[in-house]
């Protein structure tokens, strides 16, 4: 039987590794990771959360990191982790209201897609980019990375079992 402690040790070394994942996942597409179209392959763990609440706090600090260091700075950072724990606190507090993790899985999904207006907001006001344009191609990125990594997270949960990682 595992220690209240010990559980605590697991909780954090699974975060980081879903952080660490999120950054090379990142750095990886690096040319498209940043900017008013982003296919950024991480933020396929943004599903995560929809298994298990207690792993977004290592794609919280996997979005925090990339975005100070190789995104737009501390800019990028308050507003991609802004945007990131919105969304992904909405998935956490829905978590034991829809039971369905299916329709969690299409709530995350739709709730990235709309909260990319932040970081429209965000290139607007440090790069003069144009509001709606920019809206507009990052939710369609966002969508589609999403959507398309939304059953493959959900393959992997029958094999992994996010919900007993943590």
């Amino acid at each position: 039987m595992q220690t209240n402690s010990s559980k605590q040790l697991r909780l954090i070394v699974v975060n980081g590794i879903i952080m660490a994942l999120y950054l090379v996942l990142s750095i990886l597409v690096q040319p498209v990771s940043s900017g008013p179209i982003q296919f950024r392959i991480s933020e396929s763990l943004n599903h995560v959360v929809v298994f298990n609440r207690k792993l977004m706090w290592g794609v919280f600090g996997g979005v925090i990191l990339y975005n100070m260091i190789w995104g737009y700075g501390a800019m990028d950072a308050l507003f991609g982790g802004a945007q990131t724990l919105l969304s992904l606190g909405l998935t956490a507090l829905l978590y034991h209201r829809v039971k369905n993790v299916k329709l969690r899985l299409v709530i995350n999904t739709l709730a990235f897609t709309v909260s990319m207006a932040l970081i429209a907001l965000m290139l607007n006001m440090t790069g003069g980019e144009a509001f709606w344009g920019t809206y507009g191609t990052l939710a369609a990125s966002e969508f589609i990375i999403m959507a398309i990594s939304a059953p493959l997270m959900y393959y992997l949960d029958s094999r992994l079992h996010f919900a007993k990682r943590a």
